[in-house]
């Protein structure tokens, strides 16, 4: 199944659960910053919308607290955003990987893993 397109918010509720695990919205919540910290009816909201999602679930209730879990992997949702970004330049990664090379922010050792990974991929090509 492909992950859901995710909001910033909800990108920042799901990284809050990949971090602690099963949580409650309370936890979520408190996962948060305490400066610029969103309302707890703010993150159950958000919360209930990714189990609309299916990006969490509930998985137990303790007391009146239901207890999340996240259902799509950061690896996933990771992917999602790469091939969103990826499409706004019509495929292209060039702009991408310049502009990161630009900001610094694209190191010779990141260079050196693309390229073993590279590598890697073009062996199972020519096996299959």
């Amino acid at each position: 199944m492909a992950a859901p397109k995710l909001t910033r918010l909800e990108l920042q509720i799901m990284e809050a659960l990949w971090d602690l695990g099963a949580s409650s919205v309370r936890e979520i919540q408190e996962a948060f910053p305490e400066k610029g910290r969103p309302a707890y009816t703010t993150v159950q909201t958000m919360v209930y919308r990714l189990e609309a999602k299916k990006a969490v679930r509930r998985v137990k209730k303790i007391g009146n607290a239901h207890i999340f879990d996240a259902l799509i992997s950061r690896g996933a949702a990771q992917r999602r955003l790469i091939d969103e970004l990826l499409s706004l330049f019509g495929g292209r990664s060039q702009p991408i990987v310049a502009r990161l090379i630009e900001s610094g922010k694209l190191t010779l050792d990141d260079v050196q893993e693309a390229e073993k990974t590279l590598r890697r991929l073009a062996r199972k090509d020519k096996s299959s």
